[in-house]
């Protein structure tokens, strides 16, 4: 097997690709794409650079790892993330790869066509710098299924700057003015030195900021084991980790840290850039390792004003030995930074010895982390199920307790399962008699207070948990969500926006805010927040599925088609088949609609709405009307469950008052659609709803209004014309345009 050449010996001068429309250029380390420069890091770059001098060659994967970081002591996702990062940049596909191919298990090749050297040298004139306005393309990630996600400050990242010889070139034909006497002088000179000399110190000063202070960022843990799956447990163990450190009196802990380093290690430029980004002294890492019934932690402290190493150490125990050995890592960061062990320990020991039982800590740790992040609608049912493992092997865990009650009310707001609410509500019961005081349970409590409609209640319990560092992300957004059900839109936009200052890269947050967005009819902003959420975690297939229904409420069919293609090709799940068969229904494919609608129904049997689908494409056709009345009658069913639990819920009434009308139930109907009305939310499509149910029930002169009051709240015309009730009775080109 041939070594890889190094990414800096590149043996020419001049060293230019081009494929298509795209130039790459090694010199000047950019990267353009139809004019367009596109951001990628520096080893990602190193890799691209490698697979263009080796076009049409496969190179293994320890081959790459070897090349660009220098060992393979490094998680094989940094890698496939700068594959991921590189198809993004080249506008490639996984799937039908026209510039990288993956051989599984093997390695990566570059199959493009690359156009001769002559070519590409003549060509590089009519590359122009890229505007600060361009437009960001859905990220490639998901197909690629990354082990990691961008990290936040890929997010802010500054469009990469032209050429440095575009400044030489400048410089050079300026015009070259002659310089009077006294600016020729030794003492002019001298005091030109010595500004110099001020302004680069008090630059340089600026630019690299001396951290003081007992401070530390707990990065994500890597994990070694062969098992991808394996990754919760080192994910597991920094956040415990960093969950136990913010009970240390006198020591600063940043915000919890959901993505890995953007190169994937941390050398010492690593280690100096995420100290400034993140205004702390210090930055605690480690790699994991489980085996058996051993576990492996390699663990270092470094100092973020120097890059220096303060400790490192590496621990090789059984597995039962798990809370001890955390306790001691833990130990020995607090000792380091304040010289001493504060006489108040007992938060750290806590936190970190939740439970005697190594197995249901196992399952608690799993649970948490799809909680905390959850992957497509199956999340939710995992995490239960490994919080119940966790029970059943301790069931006086109380975290555990309270973590199903939160998945359950998850579940409730997720897939509107009304029967959810009920055992939630027992579960944290369960859990506020097993530890009263522990603030996950008043977490969990306050979840339940809100979905309630006990507003003042909930606000006093997140107030408990916002004062807990820990779970302080976690309670800003619960109280963000009271507020916006108060009313109080100033309130809850800014505890949305602490909340991402607490936690910024959480995508969950993006999702949760970007759905206040569209309560409030606002649906330019809730994509923006999607936008963001699908990039900081673009494995979740739902996130995609509720981007794409956005994306079809502004009357885009082909992003919201893409989006929808990015969510199924994760996971068959209901949100995006439903959402799919919208789009179908829309076109007055009612058959095609139906089909997606029912299948919808067998992945989520608990959520009316597509049973209400499934209804409403039955009916649009005459072949299939008569059957339309079963699924009406489910989604009636189901939706007055939902509507019992969650009053607030005016999009649901609204569907509900919809259900009635098709069933005959006109007084109730009209009943439901009144309180849809009254509570003001999501106005939108209640007004969209309030005009089909009123057609139906003959109140032509109320649909008018209504339909006049969808076209202002922002719904497009394409969707009023699609609709098949209102077709049915002369209402659309009726002059009615959004103003």
């Amino acid at each position: 097997m041939g070594a890889v050449e190094d990414p800096g010996d590149t043996g020419q001068a001049v060293e230019r690709y081009r494929f298509d429309g795209i130039v790459v250029d090694a010199l000047a380390h950019t990267l353009s794409r139809d004019g367009q420069y596109q951001s990628l890091e520096p080893k990602a770059f190193a890799v691209l650079l490698l697979l263009l001098r080796h076009a049409d060659e496969l190179l293994v994967r320890d081959q790459l790892l070897d090349a660009v970081w220098g060992h393979r002591h490094v998680t094989p996702g940094v890698l496939t993330r700068a594959i991921a990062q590189l198809r993004s940049a080249l506008d490639d596909h996984s799937h039908e790869p026209r510039y990288i191919q993956t051989q599984h298990g093997l390695g990566y090749r570059f199959i493009g066509k690359l156009l001769p050297p002559e070519a590409t040298a003549s060509s590089a004139s009519v590359v122009e710098p890229i505007s600060t306005s361009t437009t960001v393309e859905l990220p490639d990630a998901v197909a690629e299924r990354a082990e990691h996600v961008v990290a936040d400050s890929d997010l802010h990242a500054e469009p990469p700057s032209p050429p440095a010889r575009r400044l030489s070139r400048w410089w050079r034909e300026a015009p070259k003015l002659p310089l009077p006497a006294w600016m020729r002088s030794r003492a002019f000179l001298v005091g030109c030195a010595l500004l110099l000399l001020l302004g680069a110190g008090y630059w340089w000063w600026g630019r690299t900021p001396v951290v003081a202070g007992a401070s530390i960022a707990v990065m994500p843990f890597s994990s070694l084991s062969d098992d991808a799956a394996d990754r919760y447990f080192a994910d597991g163990l920094a956040v415990e980790m960093h969950d136990a450190l913010t009970n240390v009196p006198g020591l600063k802990v940043a915000a919890r840290q959901l993505a890995a380093p953007a190169e994937g290690d941390t050398d010492d430029d690593d280690v100096r850039r995420i100290g400034r980004r993140l205004g702390v002294a210090t930055l605690l890492d480690a790699s994991v390792r489980r085996e058996g019934g051993r576990v492996r932690i390699s663990a270092r402290l470094s100092d973020t004003n120097t890059g220096f190493t303060l400790w490192a150490e590496t621990y090789d125990r059984e597995i039962n030995d798990v809370f001890a050995l955390q306790g001691e890592i833990a130990n020995k960061v607090v000792h380091a930074l304040l010289g001493h062990l504060p006489g108040k320990t007992a938060g750290i020991a806590q936190r970190l010895n939740p439970t005697n039982d190594v197995n249901a800590y196992d399952a608690y740790l799993r649970g948490l982390a799809l909680l905390q992040r959850p992957v497509g609608e199956a999340g939710n049912e995992r995490a239960m199920a490994a919080f119940a493992q966790a029970l059943a092997l301790d069931p006086h865990f109380a975290r555990a307790q309270a973590g199903l009650c939160r998945a359950q009310i998850a579940r409730l707001e997720g897939v509107s399962d009304a029967g959810a609410f009920e055992r939630a509500r027992q579960a944290c019961a369960r859990a506020q008699a097993m530890d009263p005081g522990l603030r996950e349970v008043s977490l969990a409590m306050a979840e339940i207070a809100r979905v309630s409609g006990q507003n003042e209640q909930a606000l006093k319990l997140y107030q408990q948990v916002i004062d807990d560092p820990a779970l302080r992300a976690d309670g800003l957004v619960g109280q963000a969500r009271t507020y916006a059900a108060l009313g109080k839109e100033e309130q809850a936009l800014q505890s949305f926006q602490q909340a991402i200052a607490a936690r910024p890269s959480d995508a969950q947050i993006y999702r949760l805010l970007g759905y206040h967005h569209w309560l409030r009819g606002d649906v330019p902003k809730a994509i923006d927040a999607f936008v963001t959420a699908t990039v900081l975690q673009p494995e979740d297939s739902r996130l995609w599925g509720s981007l794409g229904g956005l994306y079809l409420a502004q009357g885009d069919t082909v992003q919201a088609g893409h989006a929808f293609n990015m969510s199924l090709s994760i996971e068959p799940n209901a949100g995006a088949l439903t959402n799919l068969g919208t789009m179908k229904f829309d076109r007055g494919e009612y058959a095609l609609a139906a089909e997606l609608f029912q299948q919808a129904t067998v992945l989520e049997p608990e959520d009316y709405l597509h049973w209400g689908n499934l209804a409403d494409a039955l009916a649009a056709a005459p072949a299939t009307a008569a059957q339309a009345q079963a699924p009406y009658l489910r989604a009636a069913h189901l939706a007055q469950q939902y509507v019992d639990v969650r009053r607030d819920d005016a999009y649901a009434l609204a569907l509900l008052s919809w259900y009635r009308a098709n069933l005959g139930e006109r007084a109730r109907a009209l009943q439901d659609l009144q309180a849809a009305r009254a509570l003001g939310t999501q106005a939108a499509e209640v007004a969209l709803w309030c005009a089909q149910t009123l057609t139906l029930l003959g109140d032509k002169t109320g649909a008018h209004s209504c339909v006049e009051s969808a076209l202002k709240q922002g719904i497009p015309q394409q969707r009023i014309d699609a609709l098949l009730s209102l077709q049915r009775y002369a209402l659309v080109g009726s002059g009615v345009r959004k103003e």
